[in-house]
């Protein structure tokens, strides 16, 4: 159990002492959980979260249902890990209340990529920039199989016309490859 554990070794004394850098993603996770169940400390809970997922990164995929399945998650845990998941997809993304501006493809694939990363699926995305070249709108136009999209152009153009927009750079992202080709209207 937690309280077994020497005080100065406890992920939140060693947060205060060391900083959250120096914890790991087990100790981190019980920091979230709070409290173990009567079986298992907090800890033990959190590697069983952790091993269920095989890596943190897949974590990231979770929905409610598979974090509440996992033996010791209720519904209050399960909200709040996805909480904390989504503070940090939301933190890693380099938008801000200022407009993005893209001036190369590059500056798209930096906006799109941090969302992006490890989808399983293939995913159509569409960028609609104004005449400065600062994204107004990002929309998921189609979510394909594996390996393909199929995407019809009345979509895309659709959403186009609706936002009024100058420009767009079209993204189809998957697993292993990053595509993207721009657009003038």
């Amino acid at each position: 159990m937690i309280r077994d554990v020497n005080i100065a070794d406890r992920p939140h004394e060693r947060l205060l002492r060391q900083g959250a850098m120096s914890l790991s993603n087990q100790e981190l996770l019980a920091i979230l959980l709070r409290t173990g169940t009567k079986e298992e400390s907090v800890l033990v809970l959190a590697n069983r979260v952790l091993s269920t997922f095989e890596r943190l990164h897949h974590l990231k995929h979770a929905t409610i249902e598979e974090i509440f399945a996992i033996k010791g998650i209720g519904e209050v845990k399960a909200i709040q890990i996805l909480a904390a998941i989504e503070l940090g997809r939301r933190l890693s993304q380099k938008q801000n209340d200022d407009k993005y501006t893209v001036r190369s493809p590059q500056d798209a694939a930096a906006y799109l990529m941090p969302d992006m990363t490890s989808l399983s699926q293939e995913h159509f995305v569409v960028l609609f920039l104004d005449v400065k070249n600062q994204i107004m709108h990002k929309k998921t136009i189609f979510i394909g199989g594996l390996n393909a999209s199929i995407v019809h152009p009345r979509e895309i153009f659709r959403e186009a016309v609706k936002r009024s927009a100058a420009s767009i750079i079209l993204s189809q992202i998957g697993k292993h490859y990053f595509r993207r080709k721009t657009i003038l209207l």
